[in-house]
């Protein structure tokens, strides 16, 4: 079954914008991991708006389940992060530092060189990759030349479209899914999915390896409480009823 791991970024954003330490971002990793989540996600960027550099470093020592840190490995400090901490997984996302969100995959055509040797660095420290992409072929093929273990499908123009054309709005990742199941990628995906539309994505792509979800389950769960919350994602991952393209 297709693993949730939960992006804590908003409770830090949340955190931030008090001060202080309310709410408790270690525990709440803590709290996660036992309320049913595969793994946590947190994506530093390098003006520390929302996860701190510290943080990552204390929810490395506290967690036993997975751990994938999402960044720009273009930042030295980033990159030094990775290294020292020793994630399960960095996922490398083209992300400019005024974006206030990811929105966008690398163009891995062009970028071909750097993240071959990047990846090298991070696979030598025995460090799982994932690369940030667009549901393009061409760039899950030359991801494939890179060495990466995986790829994230950037999933937010699926999640724009799913409400008035599921078909067509899925069609593109489910090429991409392909391609990289053909070239023997893993494969992830990420960015606006919730609970109405991640059943369908993983039904009509059961192959994705894991989901990375943390704006949407964090707003769910002002309602709906954070382990209930969790566990009602962690259902919508279950495979019901037929292939529904």
């Amino acid at each position: 079954m297709t693993k949730l791991s939960v992006n804590v970024n908003k409770l830090a954003t949340l955190r931030n914008s008090r001060g202080g330490n309310n709410p408790d971002i270690i525990q709440a990793a803590i709290d996660a991991q036992r309320f049913g989540a595969d793994g946590i996600t947190v994506h530093p960027r390098p003006d520390e708006r929302h996860i701190r550099y510290d943080d990552v470093r204390k929810i490395k020592k506290v967690i036993t389940t997975e751990f994938n840190i999402e960044g720009n490995p273009q930042e030295d400090k980033f990159v030094k992060l990775v290294l020292e901490t020793k994630p399960t997984q960095v996922t490398l996302v083209p992300d400019a530092l005024s974006q206030v969100t990811s929105n966008h995959g690398w163009n891995t055509i062009e970028y071909k060189n750097y993240l071959t040797d990047i990846i090298a660095v991070f696979k030598a420290a025995r460090i799982r990759t994932s690369i940030f992409v667009d549901p393009a072929i061409e760039m899950i093929e030359a991801a494939a030349e890179t060495g990466t273990d995986r790829v994230e499908l950037y999933t937010e123009v699926f999640a724009l479209n799913y409400s008035t054309d599921k078909q067509g709005a899925i069609a593109p990742y489910l090429a991409a899914a392909v391609a990289a199941r053909e070239m023997n990628i893993g494969l992830n995906a990420g960015h606006d999915l919730d609970l109405k539309n991640l059943n369908y994505l993983v039904k009509n792509i059961s192959w994705i390896d894991e989901v990375s979800i943390g704006h949407a389950l964090i707003c769910d769960a002002i309602y709906y409480g954070f382990e209930n919350t969790i566990q009602l994602y962690k259902r919508q991952l279950v495979l019901q009823g037929d292939f529904v393209l």
